[in-house]
């Protein structure tokens, strides 16, 4: 296990729950609580992207060619993740970045705009989602779901072993859930959500020791960005 990751069993981040100074709204869930792992800045250079260098894959991957390995993206070969923690904040913060820019298109459809992404084990992008239950009409349609099912559909099975989710808001109890029957191995959030979060804050679904399987968690990256994104969101609704 990872020394800037949460250990399966220990609360996800310390105290009685998330607190970061920021405002709570009314309406939306409110990133609170960085994790003990959350980015440094300062951090060494490790030979692996900066986070203000974010990789722009040009397209996503597809879920018609299954089997398909994904879409390369910049680390070198054998190097994802990085085997440090300074490494490891990089590369974290650079996916972050990515799954904001997706998050920001679910505005056209006025969805909350929460975005994710599946990176497989060797660190190609398998999949990308985010909320589109106002554009759909799917109460399923949440970032993570929709991600989770570009990524099994790329790989050409539901196992989703040695993978790493990315999204810029803690997910739910539905979308925890999900992580834990794709047998995702690792979950890094933005935003905590001390209203609905299930990885951590309200619940911790992902390292229930009752379950088969538990879920790594890296919490805070880049949080107060994804938090301002749905902050800005809900005041624009009032």
């Amino acid at each position: 296990m990872p020394d800037d990751a949460a250990h399966p069993g220990d609360p996800a981040h310390p105290g009685a729950g998330p607190t970061s100074g920021t405002a709570p709204t009314p309406d939306a869930p409110t990133p609170d609580a960085p994790a003990s792992d959350a980015p440094a800045s300062g951090a060494p250079d490790s030979g692996v992207p900066d986070p203000g260098d974010e990789p722009e894959p040009r397209d996503a991957p597809t879920p018609d060619a299954p089997g398909s390995r994904g879409l390369d993206l910049p680390w070198a070969e054998g190097t994802f993740p990085p085997g440090t923690v300074a490494g490891r904040r990089h590369v974290w913060d650079a996916l972050m970045g990515l799954a904001l820019h997706e998050a920001t298109h679910a505005l056209a459809s006025d969805d909350v705009p929460v975005g994710a992404l599946v990176v497989g084990p060797d660190g190609q992008l398998l999949g990308v989602g985010r909320n589109r239950r106002e554009e759909t009409g799917d109460p399923t349609a949440h970032a993570e779901v929709l991600a989770l099912r570009q990524a099994a559909a790329t790989v050409g099975e539901w196992r989703l072993e040695g993978c790493t989710l990315v999204v810029t808001l803690e997910p739910c109890v539905m979308c925890a859930g999900a992580l834990v029957l794709a047998r995702v191995q690792r979950l890094v959030l933005g935003a905590w959500d001390p209203k609905a979060g299930a990885t951590g804050s309200v619940w911790d679904l992902v390292r229930d020791q009752r379950a088969n399987h538990a879920v790594e968690v890296v919490g805070g990256v880049r949080e107060d960005e994804c938090g301002r994104l749905l902050r800005d969101f809900f005041a624009a609704q009032r």
